[in-house]
C-alpha cells in the first residue's frame, strides 16, 4: 500500500476528539492505533535500523536530491522565494494582506538528512491560512553538505534578522524533530550573544540529545514504529561533524536554559525520544522558563502533524499559540 493511500485512509477515519487535561490522559483513539500499525509498514524504521542503512540513504539523497519546493498550498496563501545567506528561504503570507501579521519561523524535521516534505508544507499552509501569520521557512543544507557548526549559527542569524524585521509583531519558532532541536540550539546561540528571544518556542517531538544513551530507550525503541537507535546515533555522528555529539549545537539538551523563550513541547510515549522531552521540560522549568509539556499516551514521533484526532488536537493548540 502506498504512503498516499495510507494517509488517505487516515484522513477518512478522522473524527472529533475532546481535549483532556494532562492529568487525565485519554487512551489513544482507534484511528491513532490504526495509524501506528500503518506507520510500521512504511520503510522509515528500516532506514534507521543501522549505521550502514543511514549511510546508504544519505548517499542516495546526495546523488538524487529531493525537491524542497512547496506544493500548491491552496487558496488564501501566497508564497515567495528569496535567498538569505545562500539558503533558499520561503515566505508564506495570507493573500488578504500581511500588514501587522505575526510571524512564524518553521524548521522542518528529517534527521538533518531528509528534505522538507509535503506534510510539512501543508502544516505551514494551514498556519498561514488559519492563524493569519507570515511563515518563514529556511531550506537549511543537509548532511553531508553541512554540519551543526555551520547550520546552527546560520539559522540563529536568520532568526535574529526576522526578530529585528518583525518589530512589535509576535514571532514564534516552530520546529519538528530535528527542526525542533535546531530551533532550541539556535535560541541558545541567540541568548549567549545577548540577542532577543522569540515570543515562544514550539517543539514537536524534539531531537534534543543525539547520544540516545538512556537505558529505557531500548524498550521504547521496540514500540516506536518510526525510529530506531542505531540509525539515530549515526545521524547524530554525521550531523556533529567535527563536534562531539554532546555539543549543545548537536544535543541542545546539554545547553543552558536560563533566559530562553517560553516553550510548548509535544511528545508521545511511543517516541523513543520522549524521555529527552521530559528532561528538557524539567531543566527549562528549573531555569525559570515557562513550559507546557503535552506528553500523550501511545503517540508516535511527530504525532502532532499526523491525520489523527490527537494530531488535530495538537495542531489546534499550536494555531492558538501562534495567532
Amino acid at each position: 500500500m502506498s504512503v498516499a493511500k495510507m494517509l488517505s485512509i487516515g484522513r477518512l477515519c478522522e473524527c472529533s476528539f475532546l481535549q483532556a487535561k494532562s492529568s487525565n490522559d485519554p487512551a489513544p483513539s482507534l484511528q491513532s492505533r490504526l495509524f501506528n500499525l500503518l506507520l510500521g509498514l512504511l520503510p522509515y524504521k528500516q532506514q534507521l535500523a543501522s549505521a550502514e542503512a543511514v549511510q546508504a540513504h544519505v548517499q542516495k539523497l546526495a546523488s538524487e536530491p529531493v525537491s524542497f519546493e512547496p506544493p500548491d498550498l491552496g487558496r488564501g496563501v501566497e508564497v515567495t522565494l528569496t535567498k538569505m545567506g545562500g539558503w533558499p528561504v520561503y515566505y508564506t503570507a495570507p493573500s488578504s494582506g500581511h500588514e501587522g501579521c505575526n510571524h512564524v519561523m518553521f524548521l522542518h524535521g528529517g534527521g538533518y538528512i531528509n528534505e522538507i516534505v509535503p506534510a510539512h508544507w501543508r502544516f505551514v499552509g494551514r498556519m498561514t491560512r488559519k492563524a493569519g501569520v507570515v511563515c518563514v521557512v529556511p531550506i537549511y543544507p543537509l548532511v553531508p553538505r553541512a554540519t551543526a557548526k555551520d547550520v546552527v549559527p546560520a539559522t540563529a542569524e536568520l532568526l535574529r534578522m526576522l526578530l529585528e524585521d518583525a518589530g512589535p509583531a509576535k514571532v514564534t519558532v516552530v520546529g519538528n524533530s530535528a527542526g525542533a532541536g535546531l530551533a532550541l540550539a539556535a535560541c541558545q546561540w541567540l541568548r549567549d550573544r545577548g540577542h532577543r528571544q522569540p515570543n515562544r518556542l514550539i517543539l514537536i517531538s524534539p531531537a534534543a540529545d543525539a547520544s540516545i544513551s538512556r537505558p529505557e530507550q531500548m524498550e521504547i525503541a521496540s514500540r516506536d514504529p518510526i525510529q530506531d537507535i542505531p540509525g539515530i546515533i549515526e545521524v547524530g555522528r554525521l550531523y556533529a561533524g567535527e563536534l562531539d555529539v554532546g555539543h549543545p549545537f548537536v544535543s541542545p539538551l546539554n545547553g543552558a536554559f536560563r533566559f530562553l523563550a517560553p516553550m510548548t513541547i509535544f511528545s508521545g510515549t511511543r517516541d523513543l525520544l520522549y524521555p529527552d522531552s521530559v528532561d528538557l521540560a524539567a531543566r527549562a522549568r528549573a531555569a525559570g522558563v515557562p513550559i507546557e509539556l503535552h506528553l500523550w499516551r501511545d503517540q508516535p514521533h511527530n504525532y502532532a502533524l499526523m491525520p489523527t484526532p490527537e494530531g488535530r488536537r495538537a495542531r489546534a493548540i499550536i494555531l492558538r499559540a501562534v495567532t
